[in-house]
């Protein structure tokens, strides 16, 4: 097997621009005007500040798990979904799985033109760990020669219902963690449009989605509270934080969910009550199979 040659350690003046820059220790000047994120000359644009920021604050929460998750010399797996152009992927392998030298990281992505640049891109730098896939995370989900677990599941604004794919991909490939900034919810919010006059009728609570723009601030934020609550229903301890600034982005809300095996029934009775209360049970039954989870 060909070895990669290592990479040059950073020049001082190369470490100065990064400083600079605010970039974090070791990153790969190169891989960043790759990713478009520095330019040609070096550079760093207001846009690619923030998205670099947010990729940055997101590692800041996953680096931890993967330090956990690594030890004893287990080859940590990642599956990235939604990955677009693998920049959070690309920073996670440069900055911990290059010199660790062991752990894989498999990006799902269904935009061809998108995959077949990180994996060239990847051969380039020599990131011979890295592997990226044309598919949806449902078809991931079924495909047999995926690895059987994974350790880690991370979705960076895998749009509306891409985010519950990947939970489902992660519940099938016993995932000890989950790290999910969720995007574009639309289906839930659909669903509450199709019966609202008979809510309203019923219920004054559904004055809160007689407006559409209120049905689609509700939907979105009845969609995480629904997710979490399955996440702990099926074992997992569950935390929601900001992933930066809301200057920085709108779709901010951060899910991590780390795998204990206490599978909360009080979450699942509380997920059945809300599903009963926005009349969902038959339109998002399937999100949500509590069969393993005995109600209260």
């Amino acid at each position: 097997m060909k070895k990669n040659k290592p990479a040059k350690p950073a020049t001082p003046a190369q470490q100065d621009v990064a400083a600079q820059l605010g970039l974090r220790p070791g990153q790969n000047l190169e891989l960043l005007k790759a990713l478009h994120i520095l330019t040609r000359e070096g550079k760093l644009n207001q846009d690619s500040r923030r998205k670099l920021k947010q990729v940055y604050h997101l590692y800041q929460f996953i680096a931890p798990l993967l330090e956990e998750l690594s030890a004893n010399d287990h080859p940590v797996t990642l599956a990235d979904h939604g990955a677009g152009k693998s920049y959070l992927g690309f920073i996670l392998y440069d900055l911990f799985f290059k010199n660790l030298g062991r752990g894989s990281i498999y990006g799902i992505e269904t935009r061809a033109p998108l995959v077949q640049a990180s994996q060239q891109l990847a051969a380039d730098l020599g990131f011979d760990r890295m592997q990226f896939l044309n598919m949806s995370v449902a078809e991931s989900t079924q495909a047999d020669f995926m690895p059987a677990q994974f350790d880690i599941v991370t979705a960076l604004h895998a749009c509306d219902t891409a985010t519950d794919d990947a939970i489902a991909f992660g519940l099938e490939k016993h995932a000890q963690a989950l790290v999910l900034v969720p995007c574009c919810q639309a289906e839930l919010a659909a669903a509450m449009r199709q019966n609202k006059a008979l809510h309203l009728a019923r219920t004054p609570l559904a004055e809160l989605w007689r407006h559409p723009i209120h049905t689609r601030e509700i939907g979105s934020h009845l969609t995480n509270v629904l997710r979490c609550l399955y996440l702990e229903a099926c074992g997992y301890q569950v935390t929601v934080t900001e992933l930066v600034g809301w200057e920085h982005s709108m779709k901010n809300e951060l899910i991590i969910a780390r795998y204990t095996g206490q599978k909360k029934r009080s979450s699942a009775q509380r997920l059945r009550e809300l599903l009963e209360q926005f009349g969902l049970q038959t339109a998002l039954a399937h999100r949500y199979p509590l069969s393993g989870v005995a109600a209260p």
